[in-house]
Formats: structure tokens, C-alpha cells, sequence
């Protein structure tokens, strides 16, 4: 029987574009680990997906998973059957456009699968997670997102770096 770990996972985008972070709690038994990262340039959608793409790419073996998330984005795509119409529309969404961010979906197919399209290397439920409603390892990873969104602020990282400076001379 393949491990079991749950995952909680969020982003934090300051503009959208603008500076974000990403962040993942993995938990399995007494096992807890934190990761997270961020991009000067990116979404809240792109954020949200990379949560879930580290922390799937994280795990050693393949998993079961019980994937935690308040982006709507990624719990409606699984509910609502996204996928299959965008392979069929040759990854064009309901509008025509071309499918936004197709290469971070397809790597999340990769890693947690797509029921009755792709296979993953993980079994994984998504579970939808109201944002702010005090749900612990929510709140933390929330927290973690916010302080790699600002790493990666330019404003905040030349404002830190004038701070510094000055306490310097």
C-alpha cells in the first residue's frame, strides 16, 4: 500500500502580475515538512499551481495524497471536468483562447493524474480549503506564501537593502 500524506498548499501574489510565492506543508505520520519559493514576475494562478507541482514533485515514491487547497482554479478544474475539454479543444478553454499556464497543468497531470485522462505518479484527492477561516496548516501556509512573495518584491527588496545600508554606516 503506498504511503499516505496530506498536503496543504497556497500562494500569495502581490498584483497579478507581480511578485509571489508559493508554499506546502507535507504531512505523513510524524514526517512534517515546510517548502516554498517565489518568482519576481508571475500570477496568483501560476503560484497556486506551483504549490502543488513542488510539493507532489517532493515526495520520494508515489503517494496516496489528500491534497488540501483554497484555489478554486485547481479544485474546479478536477470537479468540473476541465481537462477533458481541453483536450478535446486542443487545449483551447470554453472562450477559444489557448488554455492559460498549459504546460504547469500538464505537469500537474503528470504528478497527480487526471481521472479517466492521465495517468499520475500519485494517487490524489484535491480538497477544497475556505482561505482565512482559520484552518491551521491554511493559515501557515498562507504565512510562508506572504514572506516569499515579499523575498521577492524588487520595492521591498531595495527598500530592506537601504535599511541595511544605513545601519551599516
Amino acid at each position: 500500500m503506498a504511503l499516505l500524506v496530506e498536503i496543504w498548499t497556497d500562494g500569495a501574489c502581490s498584483g497579478n502580475p507581480g511578485p509571489g510565492g508559493w508554499a506546502a506543508i507535507l504531512r505523513s505520520g510524524e514526517h512534517y515538512k515546510e517548502i516554498s519559493g517565489g518568482e519576481e514576475h508571475t500570477t496568483n494562478n501560476i503560484v497556486e499551481l506551483k504549490a502543488c507541482i513542488e510539493a507532489l514533485r517532493s515526495l520520494k515514491g508515489a503517494c496516496q495524497v489528500v491534497l488540501h487547497t483554497d484555489a478554486a482554479y485547481i479544485v474546479n478544474c478536477y470537479r468540473d471536468g476541465w481537462a477533458f475539454k481541453w483536450v478535446k479543444n486542443d487545449w483551447r478553454n470554453s472562450k477559444d483562447d489557448l488554455v492559460a499556464n498549459k504546460e504547469l497543468w500538464q505537469e500537474l497531470f503528470s504528478l497527480a493524474g487526471y481521472p479517466g485522462l492521465f495517468a499520475g505518479r500519485h494517487q490524489v484527492r484535491f480538497a477544497k480549503v475556505r482561505g482565512h477561516a482559520g484552518v491551521e496548516l491554511n493559515e501557515r501556509c498562507d504565512e510562508l506564501a506572504r514572506a516569499e512573495r515579499d523575498r521577492h518584491n524588487p520595492k521591498l527588496k531595495a527598500k530592506l537593502a537601504a535599511a541595511q545600508a544605513a545601519a551599516s554606516a
